[in-house]
């Protein structure tokens, strides 16, 4: 099991160095924008330093405290979807397939969110964080997708195999700053992409995307770092107004954002991969629910868990703290199964279904805390 840590961690290393240290940033894009500073984009409020000592702390930590039950035991609930029924699926449908990537029917056409299929999120296929379960439905087997949405170049959410597998049959990538150069020099030819700055718009098909400020960071290798801008999105078809936060800490942005353009009827917002250690990039769940309630969402459906290994709280913790939250707090919460559709408009009641994942692992823990 250590094993599997050190090996986690110095794959992980890469992109730690380069939240920690952002240096030698090469491949600026062309772009003037206000959250460019010295050549790199910036955060507006001051984020927590970092360096090398606190990153390899962190590591060591990840390598030597690791706790078990950070991976689930036990499958988690997966309900494969064909092309058929996508197809015959009602407008706005929503189909959460693992982590951040969603699956938007809008208007009559698909929409994909930060879309990540590989067995792992990282650079090599051979090491790294390896996904819980199998995505519910294959590229392959999607319809026609209208339009990529991108939130930032961070290996979980921006995947190179699935964007190169996807791009014949996409008509669009919408991507922050930057995010858009990177793609094309992958392949993705320059008329379908469409790159925004913060609070930038752009109409496709009746569906309006708009740029919204984050707090996070960018870069997929030590050289790169805060080269491209990270962002999250208001999407706009017809009557409905969806929130998607990408990664990202609390910041005062969220209010600014629900008076623009809220109320929302849906707000995808990340609640998983937090720590102490990082309280800038990530937020814990109280910091979720405050983000939903400044932006007037209506629904909260928390993202960002249930598929990757990355960070230092069970698998399920994230699921549980939300939820409670929910309740204290008197807020609609969606948890819908990885597969299953959702509508938008009348979402269905949330379903703890991870803890029939953790009853069944519950037996196996108590059988191995009796072995010698």
């Amino acid at each position: 099991m250590k094993s599997r840590f050190r090996t986690l961690a110095l794959v992980s290393l890469t992109g730690a160095i380069a939240m920690a240290c952002n240096v030698m940033t090469t491949n600026l894009p062309v772009h003037s924008s206000p959250q460019q500073q010295d050549g790199k984009f910036r955060n507006p409020a001051r984020m927590q330093k970092g360096g090398l000592g606190k990153t390899l702390g962190i590591m060591w930590k990840v390598m030597t405290q690791k706790p078990a039950d950070s991976v689930p035991s036990q499958p988690i609930p997966v309900h494969p979807i064909s092309r058929a029924q996508l197809l015959a699926a009602p407008d706005a449908t929503l189909y959460r397939l693992g982590h951040s990537t969603m699956l938007l029917k809008l208007n009559g056409q698909f929409w994909l969110t930060d879309p990540v299929f590989s067995k792992r999120a990282s650079p090599v296929q051979w090491a790294g964080p390896a996904r819980f379960h199998a995505p519910p439905v294959t590229i392959e087997e999607l319809p026609p997708i209208k339009g990529v949405i991108l939130s930032h170049d961070h290996y979980d959410h921006l995947d190179h195999a699935a964007v190169l597998a996807l791009a014949a049959k996409t008509e669009y990538f919408v991507a922050p700053l930057g995010v858009g150069d990177r793609l094309v020099q992958w392949g993705i030819p320059a008329d379908k992409v469409r790159q925004l700055d913060w609070w930038r718009s752009v109409t496709l098909d009746g569906v309006q995307l708009t740029s919204t400020p984050a707090q996070h960071f960018s870069g997929r290798t030590p050289f790169d770092g805060n080269s491209t801008l990270w962002t999250s999105w208001v999407i706009q078809a017809q009557d409905l107004r969806i929130f998607f936060s990408g990664d990202t800490g609390y910041f005062p942005g969220f209010k600014a954002i629900g008076e623009k353009y809220g109320p929302f009827d849906l707000t995808m917002l990340e609640t998983g991969a937090y720590d102490p250690q990082w309280p800038d990039i990530h937020m814990q769940p109280e910091e979720t629910m405050q983000a939903h309630i400044d932006l007037r969402g209506k629904v909260l459906m928390p993202i960002h868990n249930g598929t990757f290994d990355l960070a230092m709280h069970s698998w399920h913790e994230p699921f549980e703290r939300i939820a409670a939250l929910a309740r204290q707090r008197e807020q609609v919460l969606a948890t819908p199964e990885i597969g299953l559709p959702l509508s938008i408009a009348q979402p269905q009641a949330a379903t703890p279904w991870w803890r029939g994942v953790v009853e069944k692992e519950e037996p196996q823990q108590a059988a191995a805390a009796l072995r010698p």
